[in-house]
């Protein structure tokens, strides 16, 4: 297979480095400089191409895609804080027939913690003792707050809770990868799950699973559908 890297900083260059690993080709790779608009995405660019995993920034998603549509080639977003435009991408990637997946955090630890989450709500939202709180705390340069994940474990959290949705704490500092925390409060005592993410490497893995799934299929795909039907939840 090969795969092309639109956005080639940190987490562009860690997806290269596992998707070789894995023996999967390489290029184009993209960024900022040759890639202004979705201007590098092109036919003659993508030709061979079988996925291209974005990494690049909120304000240049739209116009990948769209570039990314008339160039036909399949897609995996993994930049965040373009949530706004999911139902633009989605008729765009529907119209074109390519296949995309989105997502607001690939890290396989991640994705578990979701899980976690969702069922933990589902208990703990059975005792009114408890009210639940949110918190996730980024590096200084990350752009969106709250993160895109915390957002979504609050929409996993909320049918579980009525009247009691949690509020969601942000710190911004220094260069702190990534925590997000659920927590039941109770005058008894307090119940708290935590995720932890020591560095970039498992959202470079489950953007390759996500690479891996969607190349030849059609369709718009949260990563959080695509991860369950993947290990079979």
């Amino acid at each position: 297979m090969r795969i092309a890297i639109i956005g080639y900083g940190k987490m562009g260059k860690l997806v290269e480095s596992l998707a070789t690993r894995e023996g999967w080709d390489v290029g184009p790779r993209l960024d900022l400089a040759d890639n202004r608009e979705g201007s590098g995405i092109t036919l003659s660019s993508m030709s061979g191409v079988d996925v291209a995993v974005d990494f690049s920034q909120p304000d240049a998603v739209m116009a990948n895609i769209q570039a990314g549509a008339r160039a036909g080639v399949h897609m995996v977003v993994g930049t965040t804080g373009w949530g706004a435009h999911l139902d633009r991408a989605r008729q765009l990637v529907l119209d074109s027939g390519i296949g995309l997946v989105h997502g607001s955090n690939f890290s396989v630890g991640m994705n578990l913690f979701f899980e976690i989450a969702a069922e933990a709500a589902r208990i703990v939202g059975k005792v009114p003792q408890y009210d639940a709180f949110l918190s996730e705390a980024h590096h200084r340069a990350k752009k969106d707050a709250p993160s895109g994940t915390a957002l979504n474990l609050l929409e996993l959290v909320r049918p579980h809770l009525p009247g009691r949705e949690p509020g969601i704490a942000v710190t911004r500092a220094g260069h702190i990868p990534g925590i997000h925390v659920l927590g039941f409060d109770s005058e008894a005592d307090t119940i708290t799950l935590q995720h932890s993410a020591r560095n970039r490497q498992g959202l470079a893995e489950g953007a390759i699973l996500a690479a891996r799934w969607i190349a030849g299929r059609q369709g718009f795909y949260d990563f959080r559908a695509v991860f369950r039907e993947i290990m079979g939840f």
